[in-house]
């Protein structure tokens, strides 16, 4: 499918190819506009939209926040539009773009098709946004986000070889659980630890983190890693990488007589558009780097649920559970799984916060310092901060 965007202006383009050319960006200077409007619109909401908004929503808490607070309230409501955006976007391009769906699996290594440059573009631009708030901010997040940002800035821009162009809508799918724990901190903000409403978001939280983590991105890892195995194979056949031969091996004939309109022939010709950048086949430090990236990734979203998990079991063994002197009064939820969620919920938000930025930042720790537990009809308690 093509992109649903009008291309750049040409000044643009002249200007962004000589870069392109020497990292072998070539569809880089196609979606260079779509990475600086990305970045502008986080950078707008961050900076004008999200402190108007939240204290026109919040007038007794939002301008009595700490200007540490406030910042990581901002950034949360540029995560929360930037995970839901991207998430809709992605789906719509999984289900909409025939071309991708279409692609085979060496196509899908080689491949371009112009909406997935779409999604990768605005991740790009976001990611750019990410990293310059981490370097501005260096002392608040710490070294850890700094190189999180700069990683993800790097695997990103890695698509527009382009390579597994294809995967940037299905790998961005990750961010669907994104959303709910942006809103799982905003109620620890709001004082709203432990309602109800925490408690509908938590179980939405471990449902799709659960889901898109974990079964989706498990299973298109393994896809992913199959295909570029099998463009591997292609590449190292006897067959000379810049012959017709080869050109062959990688993309389908596609048949274009069955399209109605310009758009259906344009988009079936994009796919190899970019053939030229992929005669020299696929480098062993660029597979290497992606495969361990994801590789990383996705052992971290399991390291993450298992931490989910054993909060959960702490629980269910009677371990971390309140002392009597340290009751407060019950909530209105009801029932002794209701903490358990929220604890878990709680887990996975430590726990990603932990590992980007090192270590709590010194707000979390004297909030945690704060909290009590509550107890549900005498079972465990969900900790609730003191007004």
């Amino acid at each position: 499918m093509l992109d649903p965007i009008p291309p750049p202006p040409r000044w643009l383009q002249d200007l962004v190819t000589p870069i392109a050319q020497r990292w072998s960006l070539p569809t880089l200077p196609y979606h260079i506009h779509e990475v600086i409007l990305s970045f502008a619109l986080y950078q707008f909401i961050q900076s004008i939209v999200a402190p108007r908004i939240s204290t026109w929503l919040f007038p007794k808490l939002y301008p009595n926040f700490s200007k540490r607070t406030k910042l990581g309230w901002d950034i949360h409501v540029v995560s929360l539009t930037q995970s839901t955006l991207i998430s809709v976007l992605a789906l719509w391009v999984i289900l909409v773009d025939e071309e991708r769906k279409n692609m085979t699996p060496v196509e899908r290594v080689y491949g371009y098709s112009g909406a997935c440059g779409l999604i990768q573009a605005m991740a790009t631009g976001y990611f750019l946004w990410d990293l310059i708030i981490s370097v501005r901010h260096v002392n608040v997040f710490g070294v850890g986000m700094l190189f999180h940002a700069i990683s993800a800035v790097l695997v990103f821009s890695l698509g527009y070889r382009p390579f597994v162009n294809y995967y940037a809508p299905t790998f961005i799918l990750y961010e669907l659980s994104t959303p709910f724990l942006n809103f799982h901190w905003f109620f620890d903000k709001l004082n709203m630890t432990g309602s109800r409403a925490q408690w509908y978001n938590g179980m939405a939280l471990l449902s799709v983190f659960f889901s898109c983590r974990l079964i989706w991105g498990s299973w298109n890892s393994f896809t992913v890693f199959s295909d570029i195995y099998k463009a591997f194979h292609i590449s190292d056949s006897s067959v000379p990488l810049s012959s017709p031969e080869f050109y062959s091996l990688v993309f389908s004939a596609r048949n274009s007589t069955i399209c109605l309109d310009d758009n259906c022939i344009k988009a079936n010709a994009e796919v190899s558009k970019f053939t030229d950048f992929s005669a020299a086949g696929i480098p062993l430090w660029l597979a290497l780097t992606y495969l361990g990236s994801n590789t990383v990734l996705n052992s971290l979203n399991w390291y993450w649920f298992s931490k989910m998990i054993d909060a959960v079991l702490k629980r269910f063994r009677g371990e971390d559970l309140p002392s009597p002197d340290k009751v407060a009064p019950p909530e209105s939820i009801e029932g002794d799984a209701n903490p358990i969620i929220l604890e878990a919920a709680s887990t996975l938000e430590k726990e990603e916060e932990t590992l980007i930025t090192g270590a709590l930042d010194a707000e979390s720790k004297a909030s945690n310092n704060t909290t009590q537990s509550i107890p549900m009809n005498g079972g465990s308690g969900a900790r609730r901060r003191k007004a």
